[in-house]
């Protein structure tokens, strides 16, 4: 049943991509890729890759949707239409692209295969080690924040990196990079005007930043972490600011905030790292944050997933307010 159920999430996918591409419309090209995004993180679940899963609805679906749609009111409604000069080569290429793609995923294992290579390196050892030096149930929490402690730490920088580079675009021409709320006009378009969208949006947004808070703190336990968290509690402040405007959305989480959680997030991540070493240990070795080394790993997990969490929310609200203060004219 899961084998066809997978089955028909491709498809529809493969359905969906071909009607993205073949879409004129902007706004239907981006409620096509909302769509496609659902589809994909459905399989995602099913695959039992639910942290991914997780962070693939909530951004790809939801806030991506929204920046988007803030990109459009920058655009032109439709696409211009015109003739590719090399069509039949562009068309010769994707397919012999198609066909490699095809004939390689003959080599690849059954899924769930325990003999696949991928569970013959490493992913015994952290099978193995994990309840021994960790004892956490989650192991990929385990394999990302201790074992994978260096790369997850170089990724809140990239993304801390990345948001500062999209607010100094956004803003260009203004003196600051996120708005004042005091400036902004209390017309600004907003979704109180319309009564399903506004009651169910202030319904759904407390609920989505408390389940964020769930995923924050739980993610030793089961799926979630400072990354699924970020997004989450992101996307409820975001349908928080559609519901109710600009102002009260910055209001709520003010620029200030939004760069001391952007920042603070990865000094928090760097400071364990410096803590461990202080202590005696090497650069995000939790162990000798305690005197019993799981005590350890758990207090320095809560900590670094606590500052991925506060800079995915900072650099992702800090993206979406810029679009919004974008003049469409």
């Amino acid at each position: 049943m899961t084998l066809v159920f997978g089955t028909f999430l491709l498809s529809m996918m493969v359905l969906v991509a071909i009607a993205i591409v073949r879409e004129h419309n902007l706004f239907v090209a981006v409620m096509l890729s909302a769509i496609f995004s659902l589809l994909m993180a459905t399989n995602l679940f099913l695959l039992d890759a639910a942290d991914v899963a997780l962070t693939e609805a909530a951004i790809g679906a939801g806030i991506s949707t929204v920046l988007a749609l803030g990109a459009l009111a920058l655009t032109a409604e439709a696409e211009q239409r015109h003739r590719p000069k090399y069509r039949w080569l562009s068309i010769a290429i994707m397919v012999l692209a198609l066909v490699a793609l095809l004939y390689s995923t003959q080599d690849n294992p059954r899924i769930g295969d325990p003999e696949a290579p991928v569970h013959q390196h490493v992913a015994p050892w952290y099978l193995e080690q994990t309840p021994i030096l960790i004892d956490i149930p989650n192991v990929v929490t385990a394999v990302l924040g201790s074992f994978r402690g260096y790369d997850t730490f170089g990724e809140v920088l990239v993304i801390l990196t990345a948001g500062i580079g999209v607010l100094f675009l956004l803003s260009a021409g203004r003196n600051d990079l996120l708005p004042n709320p005091r400036r902004i006009p209390d017309n600004t378009i907003r979704l109180r005007q319309h009564t399903i969208p506004h009651v169910i949006g202030k319904l759904l947004a407390p609920f989505i930043i408390l389940f964020g808070l769930y995923v924050q703190f739980h993610g030793e336990y089961g799926p979630g972490g400072g990354f699924q968290a970020g997004a989450l509690i992101a996307a409820g402040v975001i349908l928080y600011g559609l519901v109710e405007g600009e102002r009260p959305s910055l209001a709520l989480v003010p620029p200030n905030l939004l760069y001391g959680l952007s920042l603070g997030g990865v000094l928090l991540y760097g400071g364990v790292g410096i803590a461990s070493m202080l202590l005696g240990g090497n650069f995000l070795d939790y162990s000798v944050l305690m005197t019993d080394p799981i005590a350890g790993q758990h207090w320095g997990l809560l900590l670094i997933e606590l500052g991925v969490g506060m800079t995915v929310t900072g650099v992702l609200l800090s993206i979406y307010h810029a679009f919004a203060a974008r003049d469409p004219h």
